[in-house]
């Protein structure tokens, strides 16, 4: 008999899911493969204590399924405390497709993914994020009721990213309120990586405030478009962790505050769209606390699209949307509160409330 040696970097491919550093106690993991359509996706339902999961799909050119895997897992994890945070009857789940959005997405690929999520009965309800669009959203209506964002011509609330955009918004005018002793942000330099959807619509709202916008993104086109647009000034720096700004804007992809760039950080406030801006959070989110950065949580600013679309759940429109988005302002100072009175990082405060929502629904539950 041949023993096989398995070296210690590798021990976690041993158990696939469970044995994932990103695996959080997720209820399932669903793998999704049509050979027909090119589609590999992996649906991610973290938590449905507080109701169906529900959480957006990204479309990307991952590495590797593992890169895939890790992803849906943060991902979807996230989803549950946004939710529970926001306040939200909803339970946290989000899905990848493996695959470039530009060249492989096809109608036939949305549609088979579609039929995945109307497999799981409700369990996860889809909406749209990097890589997918409202009109994805329509084509996975056209096979399933469990989606939200689609077309407003269809009934639905359309793009969430406007409402995403405002409730990032308004988490970082409070961490300004924290930081510098005012919401206003005319003459504040600010740096907004990533001019997506959400990035351009925050890019609009602080320019219409007076901030001093610098911008950048791998898009090189989309970057000078945006930027003669809002009058928004390209960063040309060599380093845009070490610019010499007030507020750090991430609206890309997640981990940007790391081992390599968190010394390098000149701004007192982040405050971004992207999920999982922390590497890893007990970490970073400590070293930033200890540099006096104040970090708004970014599950919590950036609930603005989760909390439009479940208006297709609850049944209430957008002026409605925009009321619950504007309150992040709201419960955004109360974390920074929250967190100095009991001198931890503003991620484990935000945590902590939202984690006790959760069991206290357990708890009711129970009896």
């Amino acid at each position: 008999m041949v023993a096989e040696v398995i070296k210690a970097n590798e021990l976690f491919k041993v158990d696939p899911v469970f044995g994932q550093p990103s695996f959080n106690d997720h209820e399932q993991i669903v793998f999704c493969n049509d050979k027909d359509t090119g589609l590999k996706a992996i649906i991610g339902i973290h938590n449905t204590v507080l109701g169906p999961a529900l959480g957006g799909t990204r479309m990307w050119s991952y590495a590797n399924e593992w890169e895939a895997l890790n992803d849906v897992l943060r991902l979807s994890r996230g989803m549950t405390y946004k939710s529970a945070i926001s306040g939200l009857n909803l339970g946290g789940g989000k899905a990848v497709i493996i695959g470039n959005a530009a060249t492989d997405k096809t109608p036939e690929l949305i549609t088979r993914f579609g039929q995945f999520v109307n497999s799981l009965s409700g369990k996860y309800i889809t909406a749209e994020d990097v890589g997918t669009t409202t009109p994805d959203m329509d084509l996975i209506r056209d096979v399933t009721p469990h989606v939200t964002g689609i077309s407003e011509s269809r009934g639905g609330s359309g793009n969430p990213s406007p409402v995403t955009a405002y409730g990032v918004y308004m988490g970082m005018k409070a961490a300004a309120t924290y930081k510098f002793g005012s919401a206003n942000l005319d003459g504040k330099k600010v740096l907004v990586q990533g001019v997506g959807h959400v990035g351009e619509t925050l890019i609009d709202f602080l320019t219409r405030e007076g901030a001093l916008v610098q911008i950048t993104d791998i898009n090189e086109e989309k970057l000078q478009a945006v930027a003669a647009k809002y009058g928004a000034s390209i960063f040309t720096g060599e380093d845009l962790y070490s610019a010499d700004v007030d507020i750090y804007a991430p609206c890309a992809l997640g981990a940007t505050i790391n081992d390599t760039t968190i010394n390098k950080l000149k701004a007192k406030v982040i405050a971004g769209a992207a999920n999982n801006q922390l590497a890893v959070e007990q970490v970073h989110g400590k070293i930033l606390m200890e540099k006096g950065i104040s970090y708004a949580p970014d599950f919590l600013i950036n609930a603005g699209g989760i909390i439009n679309v479940y208006g297709e759940i609850a049944g209430y429109g957008k002026e409605e949307a925009l009321k619950r988005t504007e309150n992040i302002y709201n419960t955004t100072l109360e974390i920074f509160h929250f967190a100095e009175s009991n001198n931890i990082t503003t991620h484990q405060a935000a945590m902590q409330i939202a984690q006790k929502r959760i069991d206290d629904r357990k708890k009711e539950t129970a009896k």
